[in-house]
């Protein structure tokens, strides 16, 4: 991923010199905080589909999960409720209506059979245009008040596809209680939304994870070092997160290895804080862009847990994540 966040060219009479720039800050605001997050998608997702009438409903060319529908007769929409009202809008007389959808970043359109049950039109669809859950806030650039979360994409669950951010919110959590991760089952936080409390948009959702603009206070004495990629070593590191209310708290954890040349997973670590592992078990989904934090430097975010083995996960480097978060300005 190329980080270099700014190209300046000063021309001369002869000469043209590039001058790179990397625009985030070397110290940044530590995260290990619990938050919420809301994503409109663009469009809605097919997530799966049902019987009307005995017969399933695909389209006249094939539909299939994790389609994206955007458009209903050359219509935008973006919500369950705008998909409705242009289907009722543009019924015709054979019951169909035309449909744009997007699979694989390729656009299609397909007539959709309408099926009249029980005085209702129906889709045979189930759809989706939205998503709610938690996650774990990884940083803030006190400079340019960009955060990221996560360390990776959010995908909708029923589908594998990916979210494509319409609108997005990060809002106030709390956890109120774990279910514990057991080798072959990773358990989760379990949280309490403060909704109306938010915290700073989503611009975007990659595989970097999730990021946008900060909008509250922050604590600058929470300012943290950024590590160079080269800097990272082999052995006793913490990571910060929350599992219980919303108490941000250090666990030890030890760096067993270290890949430069992989996309997402750099850094290789298994928990060996007693406190943890007997609250948690091991990793669960909600630690997902913790902080980890190794010399006083921070290093990198949690981002995977090895399903086989819980007590064991996967962490990115937060040089890449900071590099991906400049680009949203």
């Amino acid at each position: 991923m190329d980080k270099l966040r700014e190209k300046i060219a000063i021309l001369l009479t002869i000469f043209s010199f590039p001058l790179n720039v990397i625009a985030y800050s070397n110290k940044i605001i530590l995260g290990g905080d619990n938050i919420g997050i809301g994503i409109q998608n663009k469009g809605v997702i097919i997530i799966g589909f049902y019987k009307v009438n005995g017969y399933f409903n695909k389209g006249d060319t094939e539909l299939k999960v994790g389609d994206l529908i955007t458009k209903v007769e050359n219509n935008n929409i973006y919500s369950i409720k705008e998909l409705t009202n242009e289907i009722e809008k543009n019924i015709d007389n054979d019951n169909k209506v035309l449909i744009t959808f997007i699979r694989n970043n390729k656009e299609y359109t397909t007539n959709l059979n309408l099926f009249k049950e029980n005085e209702i039109y129906k889709t045979g669809l189930y759809v989706k245009d939205s998503i709610k859950g938690i996650g774990t806030l990884s940083y803030i650039d006190p400079e340019t008040k960009i955060y990221g979360s996560l360390g990776h994409e959010i995908l909708e669950s029923n589908s594998n596809s990916k979210i494509e951010v319409k609108t997005g919110y990060i809002f106030e959590s709390s956890i109120t209680g774990i279910d514990r991760s057991y080798d072959g089952s990773p358990g989760e936080k379990k949280a309490k939304f403060n909704s109306n409390n938010v915290l700073g948009s989503i611009n975007k959702n990659t595989i970097y994870g999730i990021f946008g603009k900060y909008d509250k206070n922050f604590d600058n004495n929470k300012l943290i070092e950024v590590a160079k990629k080269d800097e990272v070593k082999i052995g006793k590191a913490y990571i910060y997160t929350v599992v219980e209310n919303n108490n941000v708290e250090q666990f030890e954890i030890n760096i067993t290895s270290i890949n430069e040349n992989s996309k997402i997973k750099n850094l290789s670590f298994e928990i060996i804080d007693k406190k943890l592992l007997e609250k948690t078990g091991g990793i669960v989904q909600g630690m997902s862009g913790s902080p980890i934090i190794q010399n006083g430097k921070i290093i990198g975010v949690v981002t995977h847990v090895v399903i086989d083995k819980v007590n064991t996960g996967y962490g990115l480097f937060i040089t890449t994540m900071l590099e991906e978060g400049d680009k949203i300005n």
